[in-house]
Protein backbone atom coordinates (compact mmCIF):
# COMPACT_ATOMS: atom_id res chain seq x y z
CA UNK A 1 0.00 0.00 0.00
CA UNK A 2 2.56 2.39 1.00
CA UNK A 3 4.53 1.06 -2.32
CA UNK A 4 1.13 2.84 -4.01
CA UNK A 5 1.02 5.38 -2.31
CA UNK A 6 4.60 6.59 -3.30
CA UNK A 7 4.13 6.02 -7.05
CA UNK A 8 0.71 8.17 -6.82
CA UNK A 9 2.38 10.75 -4.99
CA UNK A 10 5.66 10.70 -7.31
CA UNK A 11 2.84 10.73 -10.49
CA UNK A 12 1.07 13.75 -9.04
CA UNK A 13 4.51 15.37 -8.78
CA UNK A 14 5.70 14.40 -11.94
CA UNK A 15 2.95 15.94 -13.76
CA UNK A 16 2.82 19.34 -11.20
CA UNK A 17 6.34 19.59 -12.30
CA UNK A 18 4.83 19.02 -16.10
CA UNK A 19 2.50 21.50 -15.41
CA UNK A 20 4.87 23.90 -14.21
CA UNK A 21 7.61 23.27 -17.11
CA UNK A 22 5.00 24.13 -19.65
CA UNK A 23 3.81 27.44 -17.87
CA UNK A 24 7.36 28.31 -18.01
CA UNK A 25 7.60 27.71 -21.40
CA UNK A 26 4.67 29.71 -22.14
CA UNK A 27 5.98 32.66 -20.63
CA UNK A 28 8.70 32.85 -23.56
CA UNK A 29 6.16 32.98 -26.51
CA UNK A 30 4.86 35.95 -27.66
CA UNK A 31 1.83 36.07 -29.13
CA UNK A 32 0.86 38.81 -32.03
CA UNK A 33 -2.76 39.93 -33.56
CA UNK A 34 -1.08 41.30 -36.99
CA UNK A 35 -2.74 43.42 -40.00
CA UNK A 36 -3.25 41.41 -43.14
CA UNK A 37 -1.24 43.42 -45.04
CA UNK A 38 1.93 42.91 -42.71
CA UNK A 39 1.69 38.50 -43.25
CA UNK A 40 4.98 38.49 -45.50
CA UNK A 41 6.71 40.46 -43.57
CA UNK A 42 6.17 39.00 -40.40
CA UNK A 43 7.02 35.76 -41.66
CA UNK A 44 10.30 37.11 -42.54
CA UNK A 45 11.13 39.39 -39.63
CA UNK A 46 9.70 36.86 -36.69
CA UNK A 47 12.68 33.95 -37.26
CA UNK A 48 15.08 36.77 -37.25
CA UNK A 49 13.81 37.76 -33.93
CA UNK A 50 12.75 34.62 -32.60
CA UNK A 51 16.69 33.35 -33.43
CA UNK A 52 18.10 36.66 -31.72
CA UNK A 53 16.10 36.31 -28.72
CA UNK A 54 15.28 32.90 -28.14
CA UNK A 55 11.43 33.78 -27.54
CA UNK A 56 8.40 32.10 -29.85
CA UNK A 57 6.73 34.47 -31.60
CA UNK A 58 2.64 33.29 -32.34
CA UNK A 59 0.74 35.24 -34.85
CA UNK A 60 -2.90 35.37 -36.18
CA UNK A 61 -3.73 37.80 -38.84
CA UNK A 62 -6.70 39.35 -39.71
CA UNK A 63 -8.69 43.17 -39.96
CA UNK A 64 -7.49 45.32 -37.74
CA UNK A 65 -10.91 46.04 -36.38
CA UNK A 66 -12.00 42.21 -36.10
CA UNK A 67 -8.80 41.65 -34.52
CA UNK A 68 -8.78 44.88 -32.33
CA UNK A 69 -12.78 43.51 -31.10
CA UNK A 70 -11.26 40.22 -30.26
CA UNK A 71 -8.92 41.83 -28.40
CA UNK A 72 -12.10 43.39 -26.62
CA UNK A 73 -13.65 40.31 -26.03
CA UNK A 74 -10.20 38.63 -23.83
CA UNK A 75 -8.35 36.94 -27.02
CA UNK A 76 -5.49 35.74 -25.65
CA UNK A 77 -3.04 38.17 -27.44
CA UNK A 78 0.27 40.00 -25.83
CA UNK A 79 0.85 42.79 -28.73
CA UNK A 80 -0.95 43.96 -31.71
CA UNK A 81 0.16 45.77 -34.78
CA UNK A 82 -2.85 47.49 -36.52
CA UNK A 83 -2.91 48.96 -40.15
CA UNK A 84 -4.21 52.26 -38.70
CA UNK A 85 -4.77 54.09 -35.47
CA UNK A 86 -8.36 54.14 -34.59
CA UNK A 87 -8.35 50.39 -33.50
CA UNK A 88 -5.56 51.15 -30.84
CA UNK A 89 -7.16 54.75 -29.92
CA UNK A 90 -10.68 51.99 -29.26
CA UNK A 91 -8.37 49.95 -26.76
CA UNK A 92 -6.19 52.59 -25.18
CA UNK A 93 -9.73 54.67 -23.79
CA UNK A 94 -11.17 50.95 -22.55
CA UNK A 95 -7.18 50.43 -20.31
CA UNK A 96 -6.71 47.14 -22.57
CA UNK A 97 -3.05 48.32 -23.78
CA UNK A 98 0.30 49.35 -21.98
CA UNK A 99 -0.08 53.08 -23.80
CA UNK A 100 4.15 53.58 -22.78
CA UNK A 101 4.72 50.65 -25.31
CA UNK A 102 2.90 52.43 -28.44
CA UNK A 103 5.30 52.46 -31.73
CA UNK A 104 4.67 53.88 -34.81
CA UNK A 105 6.94 51.28 -37.11
CA UNK A 106 5.71 51.53 -40.63
CA UNK A 107 3.59 53.46 -43.11
CA UNK A 108 1.96 52.15 -46.78
CA UNK A 109 0.30 53.40 -49.49
CA UNK A 110 -3.46 52.55 -51.31
CA UNK A 111 -2.85 51.08 -54.95
CA UNK A 112 -5.58 50.72 -57.59
CA UNK A 113 -4.70 47.11 -59.12
CA UNK A 114 -6.48 44.25 -61.63
CA UNK A 115 -4.87 42.40 -64.62
CA UNK A 116 -2.51 43.11 -67.30
CA UNK A 117 -5.66 43.36 -69.64
CA UNK A 118 -6.28 46.89 -68.01
CA UNK A 119 -4.78 49.76 -69.06
CA UNK A 120 -3.06 52.41 -66.72
CA UNK A 121 -4.85 55.18 -65.44
CA UNK A 122 -2.68 58.57 -64.63
CA UNK A 123 -5.47 58.92 -61.43
CA UNK A 124 -8.12 57.30 -59.96
CA UNK A 125 -10.24 60.09 -61.14
CA UNK A 126 -10.26 58.08 -64.47
CA UNK A 127 -11.16 54.63 -63.11
CA UNK A 128 -14.46 53.59 -65.11
CA UNK A 129 -16.53 50.64 -64.67
CA UNK A 130 -18.13 48.61 -67.24
CA UNK A 131 -21.83 47.17 -66.64
CA UNK A 132 -20.49 43.72 -65.84
CA UNK A 133 -17.43 44.92 -64.03
CA UNK A 134 -16.76 44.74 -59.90
CA UNK A 135 -14.62 46.19 -57.59
CA UNK A 136 -13.09 44.84 -54.48
CA UNK A 137 -12.98 47.05 -51.46
CA UNK A 138 -11.58 46.15 -48.06
CA UNK A 139 -15.08 46.34 -45.54
CA UNK A 140 -14.60 50.16 -44.56
CA UNK A 141 -15.62 49.41 -41.42
CA UNK A 142 -13.14 46.72 -39.60
CA UNK A 143 -10.27 46.90 -42.82
CA UNK A 144 -8.17 50.34 -42.63
CA UNK A 145 -7.29 49.57 -46.32
CA UNK A 146 -11.07 49.79 -47.06
CA UNK A 147 -11.26 53.15 -44.71
CA UNK A 148 -8.86 54.47 -47.32
CA UNK A 149 -10.18 53.82 -49.95
CA UNK A 150 -13.71 54.72 -49.18
CA UNK A 151 -12.32 58.39 -47.87
CA UNK A 152 -10.52 58.84 -51.38
CA UNK A 153 -13.23 58.21 -53.52
CA UNK A 154 -15.85 59.98 -51.38
CA UNK A 155 -13.55 63.08 -51.51
CA UNK A 156 -13.41 62.68 -55.45
CA UNK A 157 -17.43 61.90 -55.24
CA UNK A 158 -16.61 58.53 -57.40
CA UNK A 159 -17.87 56.48 -53.99
CA UNK A 160 -21.61 57.25 -54.82
CA UNK A 161 -21.44 56.13 -58.34
CA UNK A 162 -19.32 52.42 -57.75
CA UNK A 163 -20.66 51.75 -54.47
CA UNK A 164 -23.55 49.38 -56.16
CA UNK A 165 -20.28 47.12 -57.85
CA UNK A 166 -18.47 47.11 -54.83
CA UNK A 167 -17.48 43.55 -53.43
CA UNK A 168 -16.01 43.86 -49.62
CA UNK A 169 -13.60 41.83 -48.54
CA UNK A 170 -13.16 40.98 -44.59
CA UNK A 171 -9.23 42.10 -44.84
CA UNK A 172 -6.61 43.05 -47.92
CA UNK A 173 -5.48 39.87 -48.45
CA UNK A 174 -9.36 38.60 -49.27
CA UNK A 175 -9.35 41.87 -51.46
CA UNK A 176 -6.03 40.73 -53.28
CA UNK A 177 -7.28 37.32 -53.78
CA UNK A 178 -10.66 38.27 -55.67
CA UNK A 179 -8.34 39.97 -58.18
CA UNK A 180 -6.09 37.52 -58.24
CA UNK A 181 -8.68 34.66 -58.95
CA UNK A 182 -10.41 36.99 -61.48
CA UNK A 183 -13.49 37.21 -59.42
CA UNK A 184 -13.57 40.90 -59.73
CA UNK A 185 -11.74 43.45 -62.52
CA UNK A 186 -10.22 45.52 -60.00
CA UNK A 187 -9.54 45.98 -56.55
CA UNK A 188 -7.35 48.91 -54.03
CA UNK A 189 -5.24 46.97 -51.54
CA UNK A 190 -1.62 48.28 -50.14
CA UNK A 191 1.20 48.81 -52.54
CA UNK A 192 3.39 45.66 -50.27
CA UNK A 193 0.40 43.80 -51.38
CA UNK A 194 0.62 44.27 -54.95
CA UNK A 195 4.34 43.67 -54.65
CA UNK A 196 4.08 40.33 -53.35
CA UNK A 197 1.77 39.21 -56.28
CA UNK A 198 2.72 38.41 -59.73
CA UNK A 199 -0.97 37.97 -61.00
CA UNK A 200 -2.01 41.51 -60.39
CA UNK A 201 -0.54 44.90 -61.87
CA UNK A 202 -0.82 48.21 -60.05
CA UNK A 203 -2.57 50.67 -62.07
CA UNK A 204 -1.96 53.52 -60.64
CA UNK A 205 -1.86 54.72 -56.49
CA UNK A 206 -3.97 56.99 -54.97
CA UNK A 207 -2.91 60.32 -53.63
CA UNK A 208 -2.33 60.11 -50.14
CA UNK A 209 -3.49 63.65 -49.62
CA UNK A 210 -7.44 61.96 -50.51
CA UNK A 211 -7.22 59.90 -47.11
CA UNK A 212 -5.81 60.19 -43.77
CA UNK A 213 -2.51 58.90 -43.18
CA UNK A 214 -1.71 55.50 -43.13
CA UNK A 215 0.45 54.32 -40.64
CA UNK A 216 1.28 51.03 -39.24
CA UNK A 217 1.22 51.00 -34.74
CA UNK A 218 2.34 48.49 -32.05
CA UNK A 219 1.34 48.67 -28.64
CA UNK A 220 1.51 45.31 -26.01
CA UNK A 221 -1.62 44.06 -24.49
CA UNK A 222 -2.42 45.30 -20.58
CA UNK A 223 -3.44 41.38 -19.99
CA UNK A 224 0.09 40.30 -21.29
CA UNK A 225 1.84 37.83 -19.34
CA UNK A 226 4.98 38.48 -21.62
CA UNK A 227 5.21 42.30 -21.53
CA UNK A 228 8.51 42.30 -21.45
CA UNK A 229 8.94 40.21 -24.27
CA UNK A 230 6.69 41.55 -26.43
CA UNK A 231 7.73 45.32 -25.79
CA UNK A 232 11.44 43.50 -26.92
CA UNK A 233 9.72 42.80 -30.42
CA UNK A 234 8.19 46.47 -31.05
CA UNK A 235 11.08 47.77 -30.16
CA UNK A 236 12.84 44.95 -32.86
CA UNK A 237 10.42 46.51 -36.03
CA UNK A 238 12.50 49.79 -35.68
CA UNK A 239 15.60 48.21 -35.48
CA UNK A 240 17.91 48.02 -38.34
CA UNK A 241 18.36 44.72 -39.41
CA UNK A 242 14.01 45.36 -39.76
CA UNK A 243 13.97 48.64 -41.69
CA UNK A 244 15.81 46.90 -44.62
CA UNK A 245 13.21 43.85 -44.43
CA UNK A 246 9.96 46.57 -44.26
CA UNK A 247 11.52 48.02 -47.07
CA UNK A 248 12.40 45.26 -49.30
CA UNK A 249 8.55 44.33 -48.59
CA UNK A 250 7.23 47.61 -50.10
CA UNK A 251 6.48 49.33 -46.73
CA UNK A 252 7.95 52.64 -45.30
CA UNK A 253 9.50 52.09 -42.28
CA UNK A 254 9.32 54.62 -39.43
CA UNK A 255 11.51 55.36 -36.29
CA UNK A 256 10.91 58.07 -34.04
CA UNK A 257 8.08 58.85 -35.60
CA UNK A 258 9.90 59.68 -38.56
CA UNK A 259 9.54 57.77 -42.10
CA UNK A 260 12.81 56.24 -42.99
CA UNK A 261 13.91 57.05 -46.57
Amino acid sequence: MRKLTWISCSMILLFLCSCASSSDSSETTVRIAAAASLKDVMEKLTPLFEEQYEIEIETIYGGSGKLARQIEQGAPVDAFLSADLRWIELLKKQNLVEKDTYIEFATNRIVLISDDSKNRLNTIQELRLKENEQLAVGNPDSVPAGTYTKQALERIQLWGRLKDKVVFGSDVRQVLAYVESGQVDYGFVYASDAMISDQVTSLTQVAPTLHDSIIYPGIVISKSRTKEQGQQFLTFLTSDRATEIFKAYGFNPMRGGKIEQ
